[in-house]
């Protein structure tokens, strides 16, 4: 065999047997193939009279030369008298909750740890994970030996999130940002998640035999029914109009979330190479969902056309002092024009759900709905939605047609006729 290439070894084929193909370039690299065709590379080494294999990774999510680096440095351990694998042994005794969730996360960057649909985990979902880790997890269960977690301190942790344990404020790495960091049953619902996840990635790695998270019984999550109806639209759309002392970004980008029912993060995120008026939507290349291509009504490109372009900046929605970068105030914006506005319990998955209720209202079907938030759940309309046909486009056009006149116009009043005689 000569030197292990990515071409060798994705033309390595699956036998009855799990079977060794060795690198001519580094002694003791190699590549395990299994009977199911998954392929792991492994360094191989002596120790006395006996011959150990080391597995270092999965080949696809690690590269042939970064597996030769890590080999090097195994079979290095080697050469200096030590024997990386009773040294990993040791190690996976010691681990802490801590230590594993820094190392889960790390291999998550490395894009080792795999999302929906089998993709690495996104930049941003990471961000969010590392929060909770950091604020939840570690807090309450940092300093416990992985080996001796047990599904009755999972539970724990998971109620001690929901009564407001782990509650804090604190300030971020962002400008002026602070972390406002609450209880409740829905965090705690997505903190024994994450922990979960970190437990399966330790069962992978055969840290632990099982995960002593899976299955936990999590707290319900109710429902959302708050909504906005005609009056607090039209309050809303008067604060808006009045706002001259906010920062024009959060008006417009307020306006748009208004209108599209989007995630907050991806109007904040919008650039312009992502709009097309031509075709009616916005083809957004990191979305929750991956890219995704969202019908838009008229009423949002007016609001786009009282935009001007920042030279050397993509986004629609540029930071105050930076070059590069997005706005990233908006939900502080929309707290501020929510309480001018006198509306009580408006956040903004309230206005989202808002934007759902008001096309429910005009009598359009679930999977029409779920296609204009860009829902998951609209996974059959997401494959032909790159071709938008009139009724998705005419859809979001009704839609933000009456959000826009909500917001712009006083709701009818209704008036009492007298009786007859």
């Amino acid at each position: 065999m000569a030197k292990l290439t990515k071409k060798t070894i994705d033309g390595l084929q699956a036998r009855d047997k799990d079977y060794f193909e060795w690198d001519d370039d580094l002694a003791g690299f190699g590549v395990r193939v299994w009977p199911t065709g998954k392929k792991t590379y492994v360094a191989q080494y002596r120790v006395g009279k006996q011959t150990r294999r080391f597995k270092i990774a999965a080949h696809g999510p690690l590269t042939v030369e970064e597996a030769r680096k890590e080999a090097k440095a195994v079979l290095g351990d080697v050469a200096r008298g030590e024997d990386p694998q009773l040294d990993r042994a040791t190690r996976r005794k010691s681990l802490t909750v801590k230590d594993l969730c820094e190392a889960y996360f790390d291999a998550a960057e490395k894009g080792l740890i795999f999302g929906k649909r089998g993709k690495p985990k996104k930049a941003s979902t990471l961000y969010v994970d590392q929060g909770r880790a950091k604020r939840h997890i570690i807090p309450l269960l940092g300093a416990k030996l992985v080996q001796d977690v047990t599904t009755a301190d999972a539970v724990k942790m998971m109620r001690d999130v929901t009564v407001g344990k782990t509650a804090v404020s604190e300030k971020t790495g962002k400008l002026r940002g602070r972390a406002i960091v609450e209880g409740g049953a829905g965090t705690a619902s997505q903190a024994v998640t994450l922990l979960s996840a970190i437990l399966a990635y330790a069962v992978s790695e055969g840290i632990i035999p099982h995960n002593p998270a899976r299955g936990i019984k999590k707290p319900a999550v109710g429902k959302r029914t708050r909504r906005l109806d005609a009056k607090e639209y039209r309050a809303l759309g008067k604060t808006l109009a009045e706002a001259v002392d906010l920062p024009w970004q959060g008006i417009v980008g307020t306006k748009l979330f208004l209108l599209t029912g989007f995630r907050l993060s991806e109007i904040a995120g919008l650039k312009w190479s992502e709009v097309d008026e031509g075709a009616s939507c916005f083809r957004l290349d990191d979305s929750k969902e991956d890219a995704s291509v969202r019908p838009i009504g008229k009423p949002v490109f007016d609001v786009l056309a009282t935009v001007a372009r920042q030279e050397g900046n993509p986004y629609v929605l540029p930071g105050p002092r930076s070059d590069e970068g997005h706005y990233t105030s908006l939900d502080e914006a929309i707290k501020k024009l929510t309480k001018r506005a006198g509306l009580v319990g408006v956040t903004s998955h309230v206005m989202r759900h808002s934007y759902a209720s008001v096309a429910g209202d005009l009598g359009f079907t679930e999977i029409t709905i779920a296609a204009l938030l860009g829902h998951a759940a609209a996974g059959v309309t997401q494959r032909y939605v790159h071709h938008l046909d009139a009724v998705l486009i005419a859809a979001a056009d009704k839609v933000s047609g009456e959000v826009h006149n909500m917001t712009t116009r006083d709701p009818a009043e209704v008036v009492k006729l007298p009786r007859r005689a």
